[in-house]
């Protein structure tokens, strides 16, 4: 069960959030507070596992109290949601695991949650995806089962949803975030807003312009890398 907290004084920007975290279907409860002291009676009677935290919250300073979570026992991951631009190295001074900025996206709210996933694989209620999990396919008129270790990519090409095997390509029914629901976040990670990348059958990855990469798979197929994210694939690859 994921929980979640969101701390804000504006009540229009804790609304926000939490629709779209609702609308994410990854989080089983979300809660609010105005305050620090409210959150932090909050935090020690639920417990949440994700707080969403503000910087400026009247008068007090956000960055001071991810300093103060850092002395619990069990402090719930941090993710700054702010209208601030410049703090984001500041917060990952402070152990934060991500930095948002307002107006928040839906999509990147989803890359947070799936990089907490990660990051905290025993939260899940489901075991771990075993590397024989299946993935049933829509292609046609007919169903084709794929075991989703063998799937090197989903990506949109000429205007379709396309899953890149290292033996076919399938043009498929579902959408990329309809997929990206179905893929075990273990194996895939986002690389593009138009593809997913299975992370045990990438091979290289080329510099390109722009603080952008190429992705060269084990199948010889090469896939882009966009700026978005590009520094969460070379965390993950140890690049940084």
């Amino acid at each position: 069960m994921l929980k979640v907290l969101i701390v804000d004084d504006e009540m229009f920007a804790r609304d926000e959030l939490r629709y779209l975290l609702e609308r994410t279907k990854e989080v089983d409860a979300i809660d609010e507070a105005e305050h620090i002291e409210e959150a932090f009676d909050k935090m020690a009677d639920q417990k949440p596992d994700i707080l969403f935290l503000d910087i400026d919250l009247s008068g007090e300073n956000g960055f001071d109290i991810a300093k103060r979570l850092k002395k619990m026992s069990a402090p719930p991951a941090v993710v700054f949601a702010t209208a601030y631009d410049e703090y984001a190295l500041k917060a990952f001074e402070v152990d934060a695991i991500d930095y948002l900025t307002k107006p928040f996206d839906e999509e990147r709210i989803r890359q947070t949650i799936k990089k907490y996933r990660r990051m905290h694989p025993e939260n899940k209620e489901e075991k771990p995806p075993s590397g024989h999990q299946r993935l049933a396919l829509n292609v046609d008129e007919s169903i084709v089962i794929l075991d989703t270790s063998e799937i090197v990519y989903a990506g949109l090409k000429d205007g379709r949803v396309v899953v890149k095997t290292f033996d076919a390509s399938y043009a498929v029914h579902d959408t990329l975030v309809v997929l990206e629901q179905k893929l075990p976040q273990s194996l895939f990670i986002r690389v593009h807003r138009s593809f997913l990348a299975n992370m045990d059958h990438m091979k290289e990855v080329k510099p390109w312009f722009n603080s952008t990469y190429n992705l060269l798979m084990k199948d010889g197929s090469t896939i882009p890398v966009s700026r978005t994210y590009a520094k969460e694939l070379k965390k993950l690859l140890h690049m940084m």
